[in-house]
C-alpha cells in the first residue's frame, strides 16, 4: 500500500486539483444565462462525437477536431461575463483579502443605509447586480455612477426627490442609476398585501440574477428578494447576515415569501409601495 501511494500520490494530487478547478467552474457558471449556453454546446459536441464514432462519419470526426482550437477562442469570447464574474469571485476569497475588504466595507455601508432608511420609514427598492446585466432597467432611470453611501441613498429616496420614484441600481459596488423601473411579477401572490415595490422585486429576480432589497415606507420593513422568493419583515441581525451569505459566503436562498419565521406581525399594504408608479 505504503509503495503504490509513493507511486501514484501524484496522480491523485492531479485528480484532486481537477476536481476542485472544475468544482469552482461550475459554482461560476450556475444559475447563470451562459450555463444554458454551456449545457447546449456540451450536449450537441457529446452527441456528434458519439454519433461520429459509432457510426464512422469521418466528415464529421474531421470537422470537430478542426472545430476544438476555434472553439476553444469562441468559449472565452462567449462566456467573458461569467469569467469576468468567476474571477471576481476568486479575488473575493478570504485568503485574497484586499477585495474581500472592499466588499465587506461596501456591505456594511448598504446594511447601514438600508436600517437607516427602515428606522425613518422611507421606501426604498435597491438592486444589486451580479452576472446578468441590468443594463436594460438602467436605461429606464437616471444614470449616476456615484460611490454608494448611506447619506446618497436617503437622498435618492427623499419622499420630495426627483429621483425617489423608482429603483436604484448597483453594479460593481456602484450606484449605477436610480429612478429605474423594475419588471412587476405576473406570479398570483398568495399575500394579497404584497405591495407593487415586492413585485417589481419579485419580478426583476426573476428575469435576472439580481439581488432585490425592498423598505416598506409604510411599516419601515426590510425584505430581500433572491430567484424569485421574497424575505420579509426581516430584523437587522437577519438582514446583516443574509446579505453576507450571499456576497460573501455565496450561500445560495431556496426559502419562499411565506416564511413564517421572517414574518412578524405588522403586515406590508400596497399603500407602501404605490409611489413606485410615476406621478
Amino acid at each position: 500500500m505504503w509503495t503504490f501511494i509513493k507511486d501514484h500520490w501524484r496522480d491523485g494530487f492531479e485528480i484532486l486539483l481537477l476536481a476542485v478547478c472544475i468544482y469552482q467552474v461550475y459554482r461560476s457558471f450556475r444559475a447563470t444565462r451562459g450555463a444554458q449556453i454551456l449545457v447546449g454546446l456540451g450536449t450537441i459536441f457529446i452527441a456528434l462525437t458519439l454519433a461520429s464514432a459509432i457510426f464512422k462519419f469521418e466528415v464529421i470526426q474531421w470537422i470537430l477536431t478542426r472545430a476544438a482550437t476555434v472553439l476553444a477562442f469562441a468559449l472565452i469570447v462567449i462566456f467573458q461575463p461569467e469569467l469576468r464574474n468567476g474571477l471576481a469571485r476568486l479575488g473575493s476569497h478570504r485568503l485574497l483579502s484586499f477585495y474581500g475588504r472592499r466588499r465587506m466595507d461596501f456591505l456594511e455601508r448598504f446594511a447601514d443605509a438600508v436600517m437607516n432608511l427602515s428606522k425613518k420609514r422611507v421606501g426604498a427598492l435597491f438592486a444589486i447586480q451580479r452576472d446578468i446585466s441590468l443594463k436594460e432597467q438602467l436605461e429606464t432611470g437616471v444614470v449616476l455612477d456615484a460611490r454608494f453611501s448611506p447619506e446618497l441613498a436617503m437622498s435618492v429616496f427623499y419622499p420630495k426627490s426627483p429621483l425617489h420614484d423608482g429603483g436604484m441600481i448597483i453594479a460593481d459596488e456602484r450606484v449605477a442609476g436610480a429612478a429605474c423601473v423594475f419588471p412587476v411579477t405576473e406570479r398570483e401572490m398568495k399575500d394579497r398585501s404584497t405591495g407593487l415595490r415586492h413585485r417589481a422585486a419579485i419580478g426583476l429576480t426573476e428575469r435576472s440574477d439580481a439581488i432585490a432589497v425592498v423598505v416598506s415606507e409604510e411599516t419601515g420593513g426590510i425584505s430581500i428578494c433572491e430567484n424569485g422568493n421574497l424575505h420579509r419583515n426581516l430584523t437587522e441581525k437577519q438582514f446583516r447576515e443574509k446579505i453576507s451569505d450571499i456576497f460573501i459566503s455565496g450561500k445560495p436562498s431556496h426559502e419562499t415569501e411565506s416564511n413564517a419565521q421572517l414574518d412578524r406581525k405588522d403586515p406590508l399594504t400596497p399603500a407602501s409601495d404605490r409611489d413606485l408608479v410615476s406621478h
